[in-house]
């Protein structure tokens, strides 16, 4: 089992020069202290800001930030900083980019990508980052596919490989000279009849592994307990879904299916003992049939990985607009569980803090939102008992955030004077179609957006038709791209 020993830093930490360009601007953290209130300890602005994970040490997260990675000290939570900012990354001498997932495990970091199909290069970088303010290139390899998430176990890179055709689970290894294909697991290989549906349908989204059992939530196929105890030979534990393949076939509308509930399972995880699973639905209002709101949280006893019980649930906060193209997103994105405690991401709704020690009855510890500012894209602890990080996302569509990593305090609290998702007076001047509705149309689709092989979870600039464009869109955003 992965285990993360947090060593307290004792004093400040060093501060090492970035290995690569970086904005003067952007190598100071804001410190916003904990008054009147829960709050955030820090922010760090960081441009394309995804998905962030925190190193072994507890000292150190690492950042994908769309046209590349950024590594951050958190060892003072009051004032995190930037260590080392790599962009331009390639494979084989061609741009690697819409990198929206990073993995780290001991001295190695996996950079995959990119997270949508309509791109050249595709596949992942490998770097040593036993000095995270220095990454060092180790490995690359160019897949036929695109890879929106991995996950990274030891010499082991277990990457979701979606095509139109199949939506397997592949694993290699990453520890020899080479970079060597082990095996995968395919879930039309075990049940054919889903491959009736589209591919967005049943969109192997991500992949968690821990003790030897990877949780691959598939959509709306529901989310699939393999065990890969034999990389090479990945086998069947069990499954949960909350719809069926009949149900999704009578559904005429192809935004209805992908981009509503029921289904929608996006991203699954245990907690420490590997008992209880969580299994968040990112899903908007559509205009369809109920249920017809945003995608929450549902926590599962896997005590017996044969047998999943599904204990409770957490809703996604309601709004004035919960379409796609609203931009007003309220739906559940990634988290982490530790210690009997979900720490959650909500998008534009914010981070919160549930005890789930009993899973049948959740309680909020805190929630924190800013919703003119930030669009948060994941949790993850970094001190456990004393601090995690929220990376925040600018790509969201119809808004004008700036990505960040914020850190907070793991503790019990109230905001002072939280903004309303009801009653958007923090709405910008000129916005008000943003958030209102004014231009979201009935909801049934996410216009320009939901092209026929855009995946949904990818915010804004997933829609992006190639690299270029993606580059072009953070040059627009003030991000540090070079020609």
């Amino acid at each position: 089992m992965k285990r993360r020993a947090f060593l307290r830093a004792g004093g400040a930490a060093g501060i090492a020069a970035a290995s690569g360009p970086v904005v003067a601007s952007r190598s100071r953290a804001t410190t916003t202290g904990q008054q009147g209130g829960y709050e955030p300890l820090g922010r760090l602005p960081v441009t394309g800001a995804a998905e962030a994970v925190v190193g072994d040490d507890g000292k150190t997260a690492y950042v994908a930030a769309t046209t590349g990675f950024a590594t951050v000290d958190v060892s003072d939570p009051a004032e995190p900083t930037l260590l080392a900012e790599e962009r331009n990354l390639e494979i084989a001498g061609e741009p690697l980019t819409q990198l929206l997932d990073v993995a780290v495990d001991g001295d190695r970091l996996a950079v995959v990508g990119p997270a949508n199909p309509n791109f050249e290069i595709k596949g992942f970088r490998l770097y040593d980052v036993s000095d995270p303010a220095n990454p060092v290139p180790t490995g690359e390899f160019e897949t036929s596919y695109h890879i929106h998430n991995c996950y990274l176990e030891g010499d082991l890179l277990f990457v979701v490989a979606n095509e139109q055709d199949a939506n397997p689970l592949v694993i290699f290894d990453v520890g020899g000279d080479e970079i060597t294909q082990l095996g995968y697991w395919s879930l039309l290989d075990r049940e054919p009849r889903w491959g009736e549906i589209g591919m967005l349908a049943r969109y192997l989204h991500d992949v968690y592994v821990q003790d030897d059992i990877a949780y691959l939530p598939h959509w709306n196929p529901g989310t699939y307990l393999i065990d890969v105890s034999d990389p090479a030979d990945p086998t069947y534990i069990s499954h949960v879904r909350n719809t069926s393949l009949e149900e999704q076939r009578s559904i005429t509308d192809w935004r209805e299916a992908v981009y509503g509930l029921p289904g929608n399972d996006h991203y699954a995880a245990v907690d420490d003992t590997g008992d209880l699973m969580a299994v968040g639905r990112e899903a908007w209002a559509t205009g369809g049939t109920e249920p017809d709101r945003p995608g929450g949280i549902d926590l599962y006893d896997v005590s017996d990985p044969t047998e999943p019980v599904h204990r409770g649930s957490i809703d996604a906060p309601r709004t004035v607009d919960e379409t796609y193209r609203g931009g007003l997103w309220t739906t559940s994105h990634n988290f982490e569980l530790r210690d009997g405690r979900l720490y959650s991401a909500w998008y534009r709704a914010g981070v919160k803090i549930h005890e789930v020690s009993d899973p049948a009855a959740p309680k909020q510890l805190a929630w924190w939102r800013d919703p003119a500012e930030t669009g948060f894209w994941t949790a993850r602890v970094a001190a456990p008992g004393e601090c995690f990080v929220a990376s925040s996302t600018e790509a969201i569509p119809n808004t004008s955030l700036e990505g960040a990593l914020y850190t907070f305090p793991a503790e019990t609290g109230e905001q002072a004077d939280p903004p309303s998702l009801r009653d958007l007076d923090w709405l910008p001047a000129g916005n008000e179609t943003n958030a209102t509705g004014g231009d979201s149309g009935n909801g049934s689709g996410n216009g320009s957006d939901a092209g026929g092989d855009s995946i949904p979870g990818f915010t804004g600039v997933a829609g992006l038709a190639g690299g270029a464009l993606a580059l072009e869109w953070l040059r627009r955003r003030g991000g540090n791209v070079q020609d």
